[in-house]
């Protein structure tokens, strides 16, 4: 397992926790409870970004480490730093342009388990980014009125933590076959 898988499944156990935290209390507290999914989804797309950041640096590094200190060596590390500073939002097509641009492998080929193959990975995975867009900043109605009930439903929570850890499996596997 790579240290940056490693430091994924720690961060997503905050998701799950989340989730646990809001199976307690929903009922004797039901809108305060929402906060709780939604700080769960955002958790949980926090810890897909942080993996997929971690995971390219290791990768890119251990390529590296033979040019460690050379011009080429630096001058690589300098794109892929500038490149994760701008990455606030690791969608399929970000995810997959990374890899392949900095380690000449499409992670996103291999999103694939039971009852999902690639193309709806990937999909799944953008609404999911979308969904968590939603959570953060149109959670509040504009009036100030009280946050929209149900933006994220318990089972989507659930559903976002299972595919998050789908893909971080699928991405491991498909970095230890190239």
């Amino acid at each position: 397992m790579s240290k940056a898988a490693s430091t994924f499944a720690t961060a997503i156990e905050d998701s799950e926790s989340l989730l646990k935290l809001f199976d307690q209390t929903h009922k004797n507290n039901a809108e305060s409870a929402e906060v709780l999914k939604r700080a769960g989804l955002v958790m949980a797309v926090t810890a897909w970004e942080t993996y997929v950041e971690d995971r390219l640096n290791e990768a890119v590094e251990t390529r590296l480490k033979f040019l460690c200190g050379s011009p080429v060596g630096k001058f690589v590390s300098g794109k892929l730093a500038e490149e994760l500073k701008r990455l606030h939002n690791p969608t399929a097509d970000k995810t997959k342009r990374l890899f392949i641009d900095f380690l000449d492998i499409d992670v996103t080929a291999g999103w694939k388990w039971a009852n999902s193959e690639p193309a709806a990975s990937r999909k799944a995975l953008d609404s999911l980014l979308s969904k968590r867009g939603d959570a953060v900043h149109r959670a509040k109605p504009q009036n100030g009125g009280p946050p929209a009930p149900h933006l994220v439903k318990r089972d989507e929570l659930e559903k976002a933590i299972r595919l998050i850890r789908n893909l971080v499996e699928s991405t491991e596997r498909s970095l230890q076959e190239n």
